[in-house]
Parts: structure tokens; sequence; C-alpha cells
């Protein structure tokens, strides 16, 4: 028995041992794979990419043209945005990038609007990714048998089905032509049904190429969130070409729709661990001499004016730079200046406020007085004594609060004269004189402003503001009964009705066909 109790502990030390060094491995294995799953999970770096982007304030230049971006048919460029078609039947326009784009891996950012009076509109605006540009045709305004990618955004319902507004992205090789009737579903790669159409904030769309794999994004418009997006459709395995132009048109048909674009950010991905290539890389050699020959010319320029300068001006030669330039303690002194200028701006309108304050005061008193005259002249002896006494209440109230407002307008006076006494002596003296005329004067407003809380307390506290009160305004009687209550609303519910119908009809006719 001694010899299996003293077996038994060592047991238990070595399945402690072997349990702990089995959780250990589990762990260090869950810490590889989530390391791993972390490092695939990556997201690639972003590079804004401006000669491929616009936007506003500032969007267009003087002359109605884009910078980087050329803009055809009806296309109208404004400050903040560009208007592709006009609520107009019949109208296309399409405003499309002047470089080549030759990354592999992007991302663009598309906000917009598409808004029109009736319950439909047409035909819908499309973001375009093609070898050339397809400036005019009847793709939404663009060129059919594009070789490229297109995601469109289709506002009217041409086969019928009541599946628009829709989302569609439709890859072509240069050779489909698109399928009208059928709204392009049997062309298209992926579709979502999204309502763009009359938001109460912009629509955003983002759409991302990267390994292949073409993803999009919305963003609603339902709030001002710019980041609030939701999964609209993926396309794997998908081939575009490498070089290609940058576009976005839009159209309209029977049915017309505002189609304006506020902004169109495009974005280089690269992968993690890589590195993009420099910016010096991308403009070709020809821009590089030009840009530099330009430089140049500019610097011969500069040089001659400066000589010109020093001829003219030969006083001025040895001067150090940094005289030009505002120091710290001149820039101390503004700032000092400045402050108590808004100060003085201040005391000077609550000092007109205590102004109207105290002449209304006065008028008031004179009047009470006459009142006190009047009535004593007339009314009876037990009535003169009641009323008396309430009105003389109202007078020493009145005096009270007329010596209180002599008093802060005094106290507003010594404001204005320690403030102008400080501006006139601010330069002479120093940091600690300044900060000094700033700590008086602040005791100084702390003060007028206790007075003042303590004067609208007594004020509110005062019962004879309470003796005279309006007589109240009797209620309306009714002037409709239920009867011709309910006539009127059935009448109106029946036009109400008959108004609907007919627009309905109006709108059906007016469908347009390919």
């Amino acid at each position: 028995m001694a010899v299996y109790t003293a077996q038994r502990p060592a047991a238990n030390a070595t399945v402690l041992l072997l349990t702990f060094l089995t959780t250990l491995l589990f762990h260090c294995c869950v810490c590889d794979i989530v390391a791993g799953g972390s490092t695939s999970e990556e997201p690639p770096h972003r590079r804004f990419e401006y000669k491929y982007s616009f936007k506003g304030p500032h969007l267009a230049q003087p002359d109605g043209s884009i910078p980087f971006w050329i803009h055809t048919g009806n296309a109208i460029p404004s400050a903040d945005q560009v208007r592709i078609t006009p609520s107009l039947r019949s109208q296309r326009g399409s405003v499309w990038t002047k470089n080549r784009v030759n990354f592999e891996h992007w991302e663009a950012e598309v906000t917009f609007r598409v808004s029109g009076r009736g319950r439909m509109g047409a035909d819908g605006l499309a973001v375009w990714f093609t070898v050339s540009q397809g400036l005019d045709g009847p793709v939404y305004g663009a060129a059919d048998q594009w070789n490229g990618v297109g995601v469109f955004f289709d506002s009217f319902d041409n086969d019928g089905k009541k599946n628009n507004p829709a989302i569609l992205v439709v890859g072509n090789n240069g050779k489909l032509v698109y399928d009208h009737q059928n709204d392009g579903t049997t062309q298209a790669l992926g579709t979502c049904l999204r309502d763009f159409r009359n938001k109460p904030y912009p629509v955003r769309a983002k759409i991302t190429y990267y390994k292949k794999t073409l993803t999009v994004m919305i963003n609603n418009g339902f709030t001002p969130d710019k980041e609030d997006y939701e999964f609209c459709t993926k396309v794997d395995n998908m081939i575009i070409p490498k070089e290609g132009f940058f576009g976005i048109s839009a159209a309209t048909g029977g049915l017309a729709d505002d189609h304006d674009v506020l902004s169109f950010l495009l974005f280089r991905l690269t992968e993690p661990g890589q590195q993009p290539p420099p910016p010096d890389s991308e403009i070709p050699k020809e821009e590089k001499d030009k840009y530099q020959e330009e430089f140049q010319n500019f610097q011969q320029e500069l040089n001659k004016k400066k000589e010109e300068f020093q001829k003219e001006h030969p006083d001025v030669q040895g001067e150090p730079v940094e005289d030009l330039y505002e120091s710290v303690n001149d820039r101390e002194i503004r700032q000092v200046f400045e402050g108590q200028n808004r100060i003085h701006l201040e005391i000077k309108q609550l000092h007109r406020q205590l102004a109207m304050i105290l002449d209304e005061q006065r008028r008031y008193v004179s009047v009470i007085s006459d009142e006190i005259a009047k009535r004593g002249a007339n009314a009876e002896s037990g009535l003169v004594d009641s009323a008396g006494q309430q009105l003389g209440s109202v007078i020493a109230t009145q005096q009270e609060l007329l010596r209180n407002l002599n008093d802060l307008r005094n106290s507003f006076f010594e404001s204005l004269k320690q403030i102008g006494s400080a501006q006139a002596n601010a330069v002479g003296m120093g940091t600690y004189e300044t900060i000094q005329h700033f700590n008086d004067i602040k005791e100084h407003l702390h003060t007028v402003k206790r007075d003042m809380e303590h004067l609208v307390q007594r004020n509110a506290q005062n019962p004879a503001e309470k003796v005279m009160k309006c007589p109240e305004v009797p209620p309306m009687p009714s002037c409709l009964s239920t009867v011709h209550f309910a006539i009127f609303i059935v009448v109106q519910s029946v036009l109400f009705f008959c108004y609907i119908m007919y627009k309905s009809q109006q709108e059906a006719a007016a469908k347009k066909f390919f």
C-alpha cells in the first residue's frame, strides 16, 4: 500500500505535463492559422490618380472644359457636377478620360444623382472601361460593340418584367450587340435590383477590379454616410483589357431624367508587399523633356528679374529675408489688439442695449405716474388706497431698476475706459502688464454679469407684473357639421382615385419601344 501511494503523484505529474504540451502545440497551430489568414486577407494599397478623376468645387474651367477629360453630346459641365443628360427627350451625353489607363488593378468611386418628376424614368447611366472611347452610340449614349466592361444603371423596364431599376455588369469582346429588348439580362454577368432614382442624398457606386474579380458596392443614398455601402454583385475570373479609357455616359428616350455626376475618383490598387511604380515612370519621355525645358526657361527668366530688381533697388541688397515676415512678438501684439477690439465692440453693443432699456423704463415710470394722478382725482377713497399701494410698489420697483441700470451703465463706461487705456499702452507694456489688464477687464465683466442676473431674478419674482392680465380669447365655434365633413371627404377621395387612374394611363401611353 505504501508503494502504490508513492507512485501515484508521479503518474499525475506525467499526465499534467502531457496535457500542458498538447495545449501549447494546439495554441501555436491556431496562431499560425490566424496569422496566415490575416496575411491573405490584407487589403491592397490604394493610390489616388488625379489625372483620371474629377470632383467639385471648381470642376470645370472657365472655358467649360474638364481637366484631363473630354465631354461630348449633351453633357454640360459646371462648377460642382457634370450633367450628362438633361431631363429632355432623346438626349445623349458622355465624358471620357483623355489619357489611357495602363495599370492592372483599380477601384472607381462614382457619385451621381438620377432625378425625374415621374414614377418611371429613362434610359439610364453607364460607367465604362473600354479599349477605345465610345463617344456616341445607342447604348446609354455610348458606342455599341465595345471591347471592355460596362456597369449599367438601367432605369427603364423594356421587357415589362418589372425588374427595373437595376444594376448590370456586361462584358464585351467587341463583337456582341447589346440586347435592348431584354434590358441586357441575357448578356449580364452580374445584376442586382436597386432603386437609385430620386434619393434624398447622392447615390455612390464603388467598382473594384482586383485579381480578376469585379465587385460592385452601392450606397443607396438614404443616409449622408459616405461609407454606408452594401454588396450588389461580384464577377469572378473576369479578364478585361490591361489598357483602356474610363467613361460615363447617359441617355433619355420617351421619358427623361436628369443624370448628374458629382464626382469620379479613381484609385490604383497594388498588392501588399509590392511597391507601386514611381509617378515619373508613367510620364512619356517627350513630356518629360518638354517640362524640363519649360522649367529651365522659367528659371532663367526668374534670375533675370532678380538681377533687374537688385539694380533698381540697391538699398535692399543685403537685408535678411526674415525681416519681411511677421515675428513672434509682432504676432502676439496683433492678437492682443484683435482681442481687445472684439471686447470693445461687445461692450459697446451692451451699452446701447442698456440705453434702450433705460429709456423704456423711464417711459413706464412716467405713464404710471400719470395714471396715479388721474385715479387720485376721480376714484373713491377706498379704491384709491388699494390701487395707490399697488402702483406705489410698481413705482418703487421701477425706480430701483433704474438705479441698477445706471450703475451698470457706469460700470460699462469704466470698462470702456480701461480697454482704451490698454490699447494705448499695449505697445509699451510687457506680457505681464497685458495679462493684468485682461484680468481686470474680465473681473469687471463678471461683476456686470452677476448684477444683470440678480436684476433679472428680482424682476421675475416681482408680483407687480401679475397685477394686470389680458382677457383670454373665447374659443371659436365650429362652423362645419359632421355630415358636411363626411361628404367633403368622400368627394375628395373620388377625385383622387380618378387622378391616379388618369396618370397611370398617361404613363403607359408614353412607354417607349426600341
